[in-house]
């Protein structure tokens, strides 16, 4: 496993397990709990999740997933942003560690920027990390804009990360999100890194994938997991899933393979509005 710093100085994982859609059928819940402990067993501690998910189930089925294993796993959950006032962030966060069965989250962010200021939800964050509930603390869907507005703030250097939608299509945070992230060593957290499947089809990450034996998925998520201060989410319902994405750690990419790549998917040329799914 590679791994990224956070300001702390602790270790994150450039890979981990995303849950977005998990928790919504009862039906599937036992797969699901199956697919993550697959991941835990491979050493995918990394584990991203929300409340808003499956209204709460998703976080329930990351508790089971972790029952007996918590301390191989590094939890990340959000708070909506109607949620995020000083009271309750607070309260949100009890709600969301009683899902997930444990005493601490790893990493709690702002899902997105709502209208309460950015300095109270801070205030909030701040609180927990100081009772012991979070460890660490960030955001979601922040533009640079905005970022910098956070960075402002009592508090605000010590966000943690900032967790975007970045892919091969979706490539407007290398303008000046990724810059700025990079210069404040704050890692991005990509999320929906193949793009919900819809780039699977293209001919030319076919082409590439056929050069390394792997998957077009795969190679999707390599690009990703490529770029410098960068970490992946992928969602994993299945056991070989899974695998796969766990596989994609081996693929280098050549210089051929990134030019290939760009041609077909090419990077921003200025500043573009954060995207998000």
């Amino acid at each position: 496993m590679r791994y990224l710093k956070l300001g702390s100085g602790e270790r994150l994982p450039v890979l981990g397990q995303g849950t977005w859609g998990m928790g919504e059928r009862r039906g599937e819940r036992d797969n699901e709990v199956t697919a993550l402990r697959h991941g835990l067993d491979l050493g995918l501690g990394l584990i991203d999740t929300a409340e808003m998910y499956g209204d709460g189930g998703a976080e329930e089925v990351v508790g089971a997933a972790v029952a007996g294993r918590r301390d191989e796993a590094f939890l990340v959950s959000k708070v909506l942003p109607h949620n995020a006032s000083r009271r309750g962030t607070i309260e949100a966060c009890e709600r969301s560690l009683a899902r997930l069965d444990t005493d601490r989250i790893e990493l709690y962010l702002l899902h997105w920027r709502g209208n309460v200021p950015l300095a109270e939800t801070l205030e909030a964050f701040t609180r927990l990390r100081a009772d012991g509930k979070i460890r660490h603390f960030g955001v979601s869907n922040l533009g640079p804009d905005d970022m910098a507005e956070l960075w402002s703030q009592p508090s605000g250097d010590d966000v943690a990360t900032d967790q975007v939608l970045y892919n091969l299509t979706r490539r407007g945070p290398e303008f000046d999100l990724l810059p700025w992230c990079r210069e404040h060593a704050v890692p991005v957290m990509a999320y929906s890194p193949i793009e919900q499947g819809r780039l699977l089809d293209d001919a030319v990450l076919g082409k590439v994938a056929e050069r390394h034996e792997a998957t077009p998925a795969q190679v999707a998520l390599a690009w990703v997991l490529h770029q410098p201060g960068v970490c992946a989410i992928p969602k994993a319902a299945n056991r070989e899933h899974v695998e796969q994405n766990l596989a994609a750690l081996d693929i280098t990419l050549t210089a051929e393979d990134l030019a290939d790549l760009d041609a077909r998917f090419p990077p921003p040329t200025g500043p573009k509005p954060l995207e998000i799914l």
